[in-house]
């Protein structure tokens, strides 16, 4: 009983001991705080080795510039009192003490060194934003701290991440062993950063056998960045599709349904994303606990506003104007002019901006070099909505039909009782209305000014016609084709050769099919 008791004895000795000898002292945290920078992330690598509390707390008073020398001596500086780093009683501070001098070199040290010593938090979430924080690294010192996080991680994702970090310190290790074990793992790695790693690595190696191992890993790292750089293309291609595909559905139905070429289209999506500028102001003033909904609000609004301009321009100049498509085209870009002005001043000639709800914030990370932002999610998800409004609009309900039998015979459908005059004035208002849909959909992605509606007004009328006048299944392959296409073109000849590379496709196909993808039916008499 009595050597137990003193075996106990002994360990609990041995443990303080071992505490004491890792804990901070004063000349620890004096060659953290003062002399020359090398010294001082000598002495900060040394401390984070085997770090306590104390330590803990000093970096991060030294990251807040909270610290000062007097008298040979660290002082952190708390609530106006000065505090000793090692033992935290309370200690007066001297007219004479200098602040510490941070560099850009240092605090980067102060951050990485933070980051390093959140590897152990219980948290997972503060485990996984240190790792973020330390995914380049590639300094040698930092391996002891990384081999103990990697011993005590049970995050299978999380352990892959250290893992890497791992393999990235060692290959640039002394021992080719180490660099050639490094090499095979990195070649799973998707990161941009692991390429610039392994081409340096590579100018310098001169092993055979490892440098063979780095040429095949970067070969794999490079097959997988092509990878996630064509899937972002692709996903960028869809995204502008699904936003021509808002802006074109508008036209779809103004000009492929009702033959009117509306060249205040591209206003009326203006108006659109004005209103949602507006919603957001009225949330922020009055509503600002409900702020991260004012889009749910500005949805309608936006429709409604363009609707309602839609119906007065139908109303007060369009009637007047069928089946004079010159004259027609003359008119609305004369409006457009007007809206412009009418725009700039009211709200002013500059851009505005329009700030994305919290839940649109972020994205989804699918590869290394691949995320996947939400308000762009939203954004196609909230076209092929649109799209599917439209379609059981027009093809099931008794306004859809009056439409379509107003378009294809007018004198017959009058002829049966339909007010063809009040169903022009709400397909065009439809027509507007989507087209506001448009505008606050592209209020998420960019900013807001009276010139919003110029940028899309000419690939929206490419679009339907592309597609086919009238034919709303060809207005989605045209936009999503001319999206991905143009987005595909931008990565090899640049966004200017893009746009005419797309416009002479355009002229091509329409000059060898010029009833668009999907030519409308009809009877025709031998």
């Amino acid at each position: 009983m009595f050597a137990t008791l003193f075996q106990r004895l002994i360990a609990c000795l041995l443990l303080c001991a071992a505490v004491q000898a890792h804990a901070l002292t004063a000349e620890a945290a004096r060659a953290m705080a003062a002399g020359d920078t090398d010294d001082r992330i000598a002495a900060l690598q040394a401390a984070i080795a085997t770090p306590d509390e104390a330590t803990v707390a000093f970096i991060r008073a030294m990251g807040d510039d909270a610290v000062k020398i007097a008298g040979g001596k660290a002082i952190v500086l708390r609530d106006g009192k000065g505090l000793d780093p090692v033992t935290g009683a309370e200690v007066p501070v001297p007219d004479d003490a200098e602040d510490i001098v941070n560099n850009n070199r240092m605090r980067g040290e102060f951050d990485t060194a933070l980051a390093s010593l959140q590897l152990m938090a219980a948290d997972v979430a503060e485990r996984r934003k240190a790792i973020e924080a330390l995914r380049e690294e590639t300094d040698e010192a930092r391996l002891p701290l990384i081999e103990k996080a990697l011993a005590a991680e049970q995050d299978a994702a999380l352990k892959a991440r250290l893992e890497s970090i791992r393999a990235r310190i060692l290959i640039g290790s002394a021992d080719a062993v180490k660099r050639l074990s490094a090499a095979q793992h990195l070649a799973a790695s998707g990161n941009p950063a692991t390429r610039t790693v392994l081409l340096e690595q590579l100018r310098n190696e001169e092993d055979p056998q490892v440098k063979a191992a780095l040429q095949a890993a970067l070969k794999t790292v490079e097959e997988r960045l092509h990878w996630g750089e064509r899937l972002a293309a692709m996903f960028s291609g869809i995204s502008l599709g699904s936003i021509l595909l808002l802006v074109a559905l508008g036209l779809a139905i103004t000009y492929g349904l009702m033959g009117v070429i509306n060249m205040a289209h591209g206003e009326l999506m203006m108006i659109g994303a004005y209103a949602t500028y507006v919603m957001q102001g009225v949330f922020q003033k009055y509503f600002p606990g409900a702020f991260d909904w004012y889009l749910v609000a500005a949805v309608p609004a936006a429709f409604l506003a363009s609707a309602l301009m839609g119906a007065v321009l139908e109303r007060g100049v369009i009637r007047f104007l069928y089946g004079r498509p010159l004259e027609t085209l003359l008119a609305t870009w004369g409006i457009s002019l007007v809206l412009q002005q009418l725009v700039r001043s009211l709200f002013g000639a500059q851009n505005v901006g329009v700030e994305n709800p919290a839940w649109m914030s972020g994205g989804v990370q699918l590869m290394d070099n691949l995320q996947l932002p939400w308000n762009r999610v939203i954004i196609v998800a909230f076209a092929l909505a649109v799209l599917g409004g439209v379609a059981f609009l027009i093809g099931k309900t008794r306004l859809g039909l009056f439409v379509r039998g107003v378009t294809q015979n007018r004198p017959i459908a009058s002829c049966m009782g339909v007010n063809t005059a009040r169903v022009d004035t709400y397909a065009f208002a439809l027509g507007s209305g989507i087209a506001g849909l448009a505008g606050c959909a592209l209020s998420q992605v960019g900013n807001v000014g009276p010139d919003l509606g110029q940028g899309y007004i000419v690939d929206s009328f490419m679009v339907v016609v592309l597609g086919g006048v009238g034919q709303l299944a060809g207005t989605v392959y045209a936009a999503l084709g001319l999206g991905v296409l143009n987005k595909f073109l931008e990565g090899w000849t640049g966004a200017v050769l893009a746009k005419i590379t797309v416009l002479v496709f355009i002229i091509v196909f329409i000059q060898k099919r010029p009833q668009g993808i999907f030519a409308v039916k009809g009877r025709s008499a031998d």
